[in-house]
């Protein structure tokens, strides 16, 4: 069974950095998309990024893009989120989750922003404050 692990978050100030975690067991990322979300209190659920089967492939949405990477490590079975130049506006739970194997929209050649995964982690907290 596929099973999602996040950490590295935190409480950081404005303008702070970060490095998500998503450790992921029971199958190699070879087979498996995964999406970084988040969700901030009485909001809804917000695609970050992700990063194909393949790995050759990311997406990041607008509101991220130029400050937040994505990026894996095959032999730690691990896919990375490192969030720089924080916002307040990025406080959030943020979960990573993966389609496994990729279906819909995902392939080796695409990754999706919209939340159709099928298994989710329990989330690693994000604060931005001074």
């Amino acid at each position: 069974q596929l099973q999602l692990v996040e950490s590295g978050g935190g409480l950081v100030q404005p303008g702070g950095s970060l490095r998500l975690s998503c450790a992921v067991s029971g199958f190699t990322l070879d087979y498996v998309t995964i999406g970084w979300f988040r969700q901030a209190p009485g909001k809804g659920r917000e695609g970050v990024s992700c990063i194909s089967n393949s790995g050759g492939v990311t997406n990041y949405a607008d509101s991220v893009k130029g400050r937040f990477t994505i990026s894996r490590n095959n032999a730690k079975n691990t896919v990375y989120l490192q969030v720089n130049s924080l916002k307040p506006e990025d406080t959030a739970l943020y979960y990573c989750a993966a389609d496994m194997p990729p279906s819909g929209p995902n392939s080796d050649n695409f990754c999706s922003l919209r939340d159709e995964y099928d298994y989710w982690g329990q989330g690693t907290q994000v604060t931005v404050s001074s």
